[in-house]
């Protein structure tokens, strides 16, 4: 019968934080295993003095390299842990119960994790958790690491310096280990990433030697490999609160807003949009809501631009997608002119997608998507580029189609484009998609009337491809015909 493998957690340092079940493993194995240098040391051994009886196996387990005395460090380490692994497997084979001692925790960048892959399919074992020594020196510092939904981020200084920086601006709190002759690269990376002043140093904790101090006043040449930096939550700088959410409500109904957006409207402070779609954006007590109409979109993105300045969370509404003929673009021009706010994009169903959903899949093959809104840009521009898809033989989704102030342009462009396509030509008419008055009707470009035709529709204008099924379905197969 073979003996049974335990990986047994010490803890930091203190011998009194070895846990009830780790010393009386400790106590009753009939081997106990400790890794050292090659000067024979071993902290875990010192640890675990108090609870060795007399009669145990000691083996020792001697590192043979360190990365200064090799080219092939990895190759020679990975030989010692085979050579290191065998020692204990006879001691198994032998019956014989071996404990394998790991400073802190056995897994939390143990030695004892190396032998638990070699060993572990082949016989009995079992892990003890031992208290971090990130939980250590929180503890001697009297520092809280983190709390409620906060982050924690535990780093190796092995990392190079940029990417140590970069990991460390984008969490609340951090714990970097294996420090020693890896000390000036961490400090470079806490000086890079703004978080030096609020970051400590703690060596051996809760040891009779340990030692505390800000890390920016310490020598680097007296950091010995078992310290640590910590970055409690409070040492990160406070972030700039301000900042611009442009966030898609989709074309009308709840149900197509998105989990992301409902989160974003949910935190904003201050909610901008046109009237008509703020008002789809349910109250929130402590949120305040400023509406406009809907032709100030500069005005707009100025506006919620200078509420962010002050410090507010501000979300700009947008039907639809807020990247199609909506508020995104509006607000990155104006937010590009000093590039002091950071903006966000929250993307929403657009209404093209909408009634390509509610018809079919009139959209299924390549297609263009146009406004026929000359308010911003003329109607030449608009003309040639509806010959252009109209030649090309691209189904066309047409936003912004007609107004109270704009009545020929659905004429115009119905008439030009049976210059190139043939009158029976499929057309999808969507009107408040997503709304109470949602209506989809589904004729042909020789039929359409522009007088039922207003801001509250889109068109889909099919290609000579696009088909209407006997049910009424439209779709435009996604193989073109080859001759």
């Amino acid at each position: 019968m073979t003996g049974k493998l335990y990986g047994v957690g010490l803890g930091p340092g203190d011998p009194e934080l070895v846990t009830v079940k780790a010393a009386r493993l400790i106590t009753e194995a009939d081997v106990v295993a400790f890794h050292s240098a090659r000067h024979g040391r071993s902290v875990a051994k010192t640890i675990a003095a108090p609870y060795f009886r007399d009669g145990q196996i000691m083996e020792q387990l001697v590192y043979p390299v360190t990365t200064e005395d090799t080219d092939d460090y990895q190759g020679e380490i990975d030989t010692f842990y085979e050579e290191a692994a065998g020692k204990l497997a006879a001691h198994l084979d032998a019956g014989r119960n071996v404990v394998v001692l790991a400073a802190g925790d056995p897994f939390f960048y143990g030695s004892y994790m190396h032998m638990h892959k070699r060993l572990k399919d082949h016989y009995e074992w079992e892990v003890v958790p031992g208290v971090t020594s990130v939980s250590g020196a929180s503890a001697v510092l009297g520092t809280p690491l983190v709390e409620r939904d906060e982050v924690l981020t535990i780093l190796p200084g092995t990392l190079p310096p940029a990417e140590l920086a970069s990991r460390l601006a984008d969490t609340d709190s951090a714990a970097i280990l294996k420090l020693g002759r890896t000390f000036g690269n961490v400090r470079e990376a806490l000086e890079a990433s703004g978080r030096l002043d609020g970051a400590w140093y703690v060596e051996r904790a809760t040891t009779g030697r340990q030692k505390m101090s800000p890390l920016a006043d310490v020598d680097p040449e007296t950091v010995p490999y078992f310290s640590l930096a910590l970055l409690p939550s409070q040492s990160k700088p406070a972030k700039p609160k301000g900042e611009v959410v442009v966030v898609g409500l989709g074309p009308g109904d709840r149900s197509w807003l998105t989990p992301q957006a409902r989160q974003e409207l949910e935190a904003a402070d201050e909610l901008v949009g046109y009237s008509t779609y703020l008002n789809r954006v349910p109250q929130r007590p402590g949120q305040n809501r400023h509406s406009s109409h809907n032709q100030v979109e500069s005005e707009r993105a100025a506006f919620a631009l200078d509420l962010a300045r002050k410090g507010a969370r501000v979300a700009v509404v947008s039907s639809g997608d807020p990247g199609v003929f909506a508020m995104a673009t509006a607000v990155l021009e104006v937010a590009a002119e000093t590039a002091d706010v950071p903006v966000r994009v929250i993307p929403g169903v657009t209404a093209a997608n909408a009634v390509a959903a509610k018809a079919g899949a009139p959209l299924g093959h390549d297609y263009a998507v146009i406004s026929l809104s000359d308010r911003l840009k003329p109607w030449d521009v608009i003309a040639e580029r509806l010959t252009a898809t109209a030649k090309a033989d691209l189904v066309i989704a047409i936003y912004n189609p007609a107004s109270k102030a704009r009545t020929h342009q659905v004429a115009d462009m119905r008439d030009l484009l049976l210059q190139h396509r043939a009158p029976e030509t499929p057309i999808v008419v969507g009107r408040d998609v997503g709304g109470p008055e949602e209506e989809i009707r589904v004729l042909t470009l020789g039929e359409l009337d522009p007088a039922t035709i207003d801001m509250r529709c889109l068109l889909i204008i099919g290609s000579s491809q696009t088909v209407v099924t006997p049910q009424g379905v439209v779709f435009t197969p996604r193989r073109y015909p080859t001759s």
